[in-house]
């Protein structure tokens, strides 16, 4: 059957779903962003094929997933029709083999127009992977906890100005505190997948902006090529006091379950010590929000400081958080420093 490279397959048409037949637990593993799930076996299923491969005969397992499949026909062409109605789909499995085909087979007996991925989603996997290594003028954003880099990088967004989020990607805010408000963080695998959909639709040649992160953002880590390539380029560093800071913090996290709080913390408690520690804990009971943030932006102010060493600054002062004040500062230091 006719097969299309990745380089053809991604940029489809968005009213082309891109159906993935591989099991639900490998799709909620890691999937091509927008793909739909689409399953041709059930977890339980693709598990008992493949045990009866290993053990039996490649024809026995072919026949089980005949078994498997037969009633199910009727089933996938009702909900193609729902994903498609213009008949017109992309489809794909791990690597372009016999379920992906198995589909392909059934749905044009159905009348629907087939795209099938050459190597399947092994390939998908092979072109996120090599995507971080591509060379990329980066502009690093920096600043101590509390400077409202995120937010600059919105507003530098909101200015047409190429973003990179990744803490929007990895929904966490990267602190002990960074998950309080957060949807649930992708997969290792979703994340890297997410990640390079994002690098490669950026213009090339334009300098994109990035918030400055360790390795980790919390349960998920940056691909080591790109981290490298971030901590190389030049850090433009926000310089707030500490008191709008502190404000600002006090703020956001005021709005939050107390518990949640609390709970993080005791996460760092180790690194905060018994004494702050505790008077972080009753300061979040007596809702005096500053005081619990002036207590634990001590130690995120040593830890960030400690690693600003050996790395090229650009400094940019500021009186305030405000984003769009901020935003314009970085942009007209930027422009000077590289003019």
């Amino acid at each position: 059957m006719p097969r299309i490279p990745l380089s053809e397959f991604l940029p489809g048409a968005p009213e082309v779903p891109i159906l993935d037949v591989r099991a639900p637990i490998e799709y909620a593993q890691g999937h091509i962003p927008g793909a739909v799930s689409f399953p041709l076996f059930t977890d339980d299923e693709r598990a008992r094929i493949g045990t009866t491969y290993k053990q039996i005969s490649q024809d026995r397992a072919v026949l089980l997933g005949l078994d498997f499949f037969g009633p199910k026909m009727s089933q996938l062409v009702k909900l193609a029709q729902k994903l498609a109605p213009h008949k017109r789909v992309r489809v794909h499995c791990w690597r372009g083999g016999m379920r992906s085909g198995a589909v392909q087979w059934l749905l044009e007996l159905a009348g629907f127009q087939v795209e099938l991925l050459e190597k399947g989603y092994k390939d998908y996997r092979r072109w996120a992977l090599a995507e971080f290594a591509q060379p990329r003028t980066l502009r690093v954003l920096g600043g101590l906890t509390g400077s409202g880099k995120t937010d600059v990088l919105h507003a530098l967004a909101a200015r047409q100005q190429p973003v990179l989020d990744l803490e929007g990607l990895a929904h966490h805010k990267g602190s002990a505190f960074g998950s309080i408000g957060q949807p649930a963080s992708p997969t290792q695998e979703q994340f890297e997948n997410n990640l390079a959909a994002a690098l490669a639709a950026f213009t090339p040649d334009l300098p994109i902006w990035v918030e400055d992160e360790s390795r980790t953002i919390g349960p998920v880590h940056l691909p080591v090529t790109l981290y490298e390539q971030m901590h190389a380029a030049p850090l433009v560093l926000l310089e707030v006091p500490r008191q709008q800071r502190v404000r600002k913090l006090a703020e956001e996290y005021g709005r939050h379950d107390p518990a949640a709080l609390a709970a993080s913390i005791l996460r760092i408690r180790k690194r905060l010590g018994g004494l702050v520690t505790k008077e972080a804990l009753a300061a979040i009971g007596e809702e005096d929000m500053e005081k619990m943030v002036s207590l634990v932006l001590d130690y995120y102010d040593r830890t960030y400081t400690h690693g600003l060493g050996g790395r090229r600054l650009i400094s940019v002062k500021s009186d305030t958080c405000d984003p769009a004040v901020n935003a314009e500062l970085v942009l007209q230091t930027t422009l000077a420093t590289h003019s």
